[in-house]
């Protein structure tokens, strides 16, 4: 798998999880889902809150990439985020419609890259304490879906300890079959 089909697996991946994590957590009240759990972000709603407020600050840093700006115009339209703790939308019926745009842009967008951009760097500044940095944007987008990882991981958690289980959430149903391989043909392995 080259580098931008795996981009490719990944923002399919991050689309189905969120549209996953989001059904998992509508079948819970909606105080339980906005109830401070003890976590970093405090609740489920707070964390998936996070999500979006990450996404949205990379989409619109990635919109400022030569090689994106087109792809990635309708970033102009949203407002950057204030806060990492920024409640953008305060209910998940706001929040799955933001979400269901902003993960096909991030399907759209990472389709319409070429090979060459992901080795031109990124210019950007953080939000946090104005730093400037500049990049390698292969590995920022590989930083910008491991983020989504990490915190959909922490949901997860919390929608366990809420009694809801999310169920599979491994990247691995999504990967494609390469053909069968019998057991007694793998290295290391005798038949029978």
């Amino acid at each position: 798998m080259n580098r931008l089909s795996h981009l490719r697996l990944l923002a399919e991946y991050n689309r189905w999880m969120n549209r996953s994590l989001l059904a998992s957590a509508a079948r819970l009240p909606a105080d339980a889902v906005s109830a401070d759990r003890g976590a970093f972000f405090g609740s489920i709603l707070g964390t998936l809150n996070h999500l979006a407020v990450g996404d949205t600050i990379w989409m619109k840093r990635f919109a400022t990439h030569p090689a994106c700006a087109a792809a990635l115009q309708p970033m102009n339209d949203v407002p950057m985020p204030a806060r990492l703790d920024e409640i953008l939308f305060p209910d998940l019926d706001a929040l799955r419609d933001y979400r269901e745009w902003l993960d096909e842009l991030i399907i759209r967008f990472v389709a319409s890259l070429g090979e060459d951009a992901l080795d031109r760097p990124l210019a950007y500044i953080s939000l946090l304490n104005g730093t400037r940095s500049v990049r390698n944007f292969h590995a920022l987008l590989i930083h910008f879906f491991n983020h989504q990882t990490h915190h959909r991981g922490q949901v997860t958690t919390l929608l366990f300890q809420a009694g809801i289980d999310p169920g599979v959430t491994d990247l691995l149903v999504l990967v494609p079959e390469e053909g069968v391989v019998q057991v007694g043909s793998l290295p290391g392995r005798e038949p029978g």
